[in-house]
């Protein structure tokens, strides 16, 4: 008999054992210790010590949660989903700019929900969305290969631009490109602004210097502020003639610095960008056809830009020092590269009015819901272009 099968048995005489009299009790140990091979002595501890209902764990001290309800967990999680599953800290920047326009997407909140929503802490929201945390994972392939006639007459950025003061971008580039660099295929060109964390990103098929430089030129005219200074890896797509040229030969030169070579933490900013705002949208899959780069610029220039500037804050890193063996740093509150914008003293008024007038039109809810047709449309003409080719 196994051992789960001797308690079971255990548990069927218990009660008989126990309301029976002095000569049946003997009857069933006789009948105990037959079917289950035990001593005489140990069947009576076992059935003296037997407690057939275990004790009550007690009940949790304090309070009730006031967070732990369906009408609080279930928005929560539809923004966190929306949002593209950021970090409980930046949750909580994003849940005041995203509940004015919960109702038209989904239902009407009640006062005390928004209240709730409104004032939980960033643990708490952990604590929440635990269950449904989803892990990525997935790993890059480095596809600069490197620029060496111009090292010279580009210098390496030895020191950190002024960082309080908009138009200082890094940029890199991101290889759409598979599990294969064989071929063409599409890449996206990535810029960030480090004093505002503000994003540009456009498409360009391969990684010819003109094509590069006509995305970058776009991308200058679509900022809020004047370009300052360009920061690059050490990629060709970057350190050629047309792009130093672009640059250095014009009224009020761009200052164009590049990297150390293989010193990724030298562009930790647009790394960053790297993966959040390209990586997880578009995954690692190969964008081998010259239609979606079109697709990906009316996406990249209309909802893209608008949804991740707008509407989705990020941290920077204000102080990092080393106690023993433990690095600590320390982060600035949570905010979106508009709300930057507007705090900025070096952005004249006229552009401020122009963005706070843009935002007032905008939806976080409706750019999303663009983007993931925007995106499906580009993964078919690519499904369709690898199927018949």
């Amino acid at each position: 008999m196994s051992p789960g099968a001797r308690v079971e048995y255990l548990r069927s005489i218990y009660l008989r054992y126990k309301r029976a009299s002095r000569k049946e009790k003997g009857i069933i140990l006789d009948e105990f210790c037959l079917n289950c091979g035990y001593h005489r002595k140990h069947a009576i501890r076992a059935l003296n010590n037997f407690r057939l209902y275990t004790k009550p764990k007690p009940k949790k001290r304090g309070k009730p949660s006031v967070y732990n309800k369906n009408s609080i967990i279930k928005p929560l999680k539809h923004i966190w989903l929306a949002s593209n599953l950021p970090c409980s800290k930046r949750l909580k920047a994003i849940l005041p700019l995203w509940l004015p326009f919960y109702a038209e997407q989904y239902t009407a909140l009640a006062p005390e929900t928004l209240y709730a929503l409104q004032s939980i802490s960033a643990p708490t929201i952990d604590r929440l969305l635990r269950p449904v945390r989803v892990k990525y994972k997935g790993r890059g392939r480095s596809t600069t290969k490197p620029g060496s006639l111009l090292k010279k007459q580009i210098p390496i950025k030895t020191e950190q631009w002024d960082e309080s003061r908009p138009g200082f971008l890094e940029a890199d580039t991101v290889a759409h490109c598979g599990e294969s660099m064989a071929g063409m295929f599409a890449f996206t060109v990535d810029c960030v602004d480090i004093a505002t964390t503000w994003t540009e990103q456009r498409a360009v098929w391969g990684k010819g210097e003109m094509g590069v430089m006509e995305q970058i030129e776009d991308i200058e005219e679509s900022l809020p502020f004047t370009l300052l200074g360009f920061d690059a890896d050490n990629g060709s797509e970057f350190l050629n003639y047309h792009l130093l040229r672009h640059f250095t030969e014009r009224k009020q030169p761009i200052q164009f610095t590049r990297s150390r070579a293989y010193h990724k933490d030298d562009n930790s900013h647009i790394e960053q960008k790297n993966w959040t705002h390209v990586r997880q949208w578009l995954g690692y899959e190969r964008l081998d056809n010259p239609e979606v780069v079109p697709l990906m610029n009316d996406l990249y220039k209309s909802e893209w830009r608008l949804y991740h500037n707008f509407f989705m804050p990020s941290v920077k890193l204000l102080q990092k020092k080393r106690v023993g063996s433990k690095t600590i740093k320390r982060y600035d509150p949570p905010k979106t590269p508009y709300q930057r914008v507007l705090e900025s003293p070096f952005v004249s008024d006229s552009i401020k009015n122009s963005l706070r007038k843009e935002f007032e039109n905008l939806n976080p809810f409706k750019l999303k819901k663009a983007m993931e047709k925007k995106l499906a449309k580009i993964f078919k003409t690519v499904y369709k272009f690898s199927h018949y080719s």
